[in-house]
């Protein structure tokens, strides 16, 4: 089968350009400043790595945050960002720019920042650990790194779920489609049509906690191609050796999000 990458900014330009509301913007800023435990960013610099959808960059800047910068490799996230930017008069700040992680050249090039960010983006680099490494390098001394990745403690059919990726990546429109439908009938659903009830109580329950949109996230989720999952405890182990501190660490879905700070 050849080699083939997800279009995660085709989904989330889609997502922004459709379902982005003042609600979502809110409950989005909100997760970001619970889990940091603040009650704003008032004065610390942002770098997003791997902005996707542009939502929590934009929940940054409404946080106050002094200054922010988003990349990211998928230039339709490029674009979903740069519309979420433009929802704000104070542009001046923020940096929007396609950017590759794996590439030191370019990660050296942004220096060091007191808050980064890099939700669900790294596994999907080809190489994870060296994506970890690269972003840990872009945090200053004393800074915090918020982190989020597929974990391996948690999803038990990893090979399943590598090959389903693999071949959504592949497909084409149609095909995408169908295994859509299926992965919501089978996998939400099991194939009974009266949890429909349940769906929509998931759906809510990823518009309440990230802002999201359930859909777009399964969409995402299967699309998620390249992949890797990682064990939360190599994660740690891993920051360790580099001079971070884990302050704290919470399970969300299939992700393990993780907050560090550099020593």
């Amino acid at each position: 089968m050849t080699e083939a990458r997800f279009e995660f900014g085709s989904n989330w330009y889609k997502y922004v350009r459709k379902n982005l509301t003042d609600e979502r913007i809110a409950i989005a800023k909100a997760h970001l400043l619970d889990f940091l435990d603040v009650k704003d960013l008032n004065g610390i610099a942002f770098l997003d790595i791997g902005c996707g959808s542009g939502v929590h960059s934009l929940a940054a800047q409404l946080s106050g945050a002094s200054k922010i910068h988003s990349f990211d490799y998928d230039e339709q996230s490029v674009a979903a960002t740069e519309f979420c930017r433009a929802k704000t008069r104070s542009k001046g700040n923020w940096v929007v720019e396609r950017g590759d992680v794996l590439d030191r050249d370019y990660m050296n090039g942004l220096g060091q920042w007191p808050l980064v960010y890099s939700w669900g983006v790294l596994h999907h680099t080809g190489d994870v650990w060296q994506a970890l490494a690269n972003a840990m390098e872009t945090v200053a001394p004393d800074g915090r790194f918020y982190v989020a990745l597929y974990s391996e403690d948690r999803e038990k059919r990893l090979q399943y779920w590598l090959d389903i990726k693999e071949r959504y990546a592949n497909a084409g429109p149609l095909k995408k489609e169908l295994m859509f439908l299926h992965n919501v009938l089978s996998d939400r659903m099991k194939w009974k049509p009266w949890k429909i009830g349940k769906l929509m109580r998931q759906a809510k329950k990823s518009k309440e906690s990230r802002g999201m949109s359930l859909f777009t996230d399964i969409r995402d989720w299967l699309g998620g191609w390249p992949m890797q999952f990682v064990k939360d405890q190599d994660v740690v182990q891993f920051a360790e050796a580099r001079g971070f501190s884990l302050e704290k660490i919470v399970q969300i879905e299939a992700n393990t999000e993780f907050l560090f700070r550099r020593k």
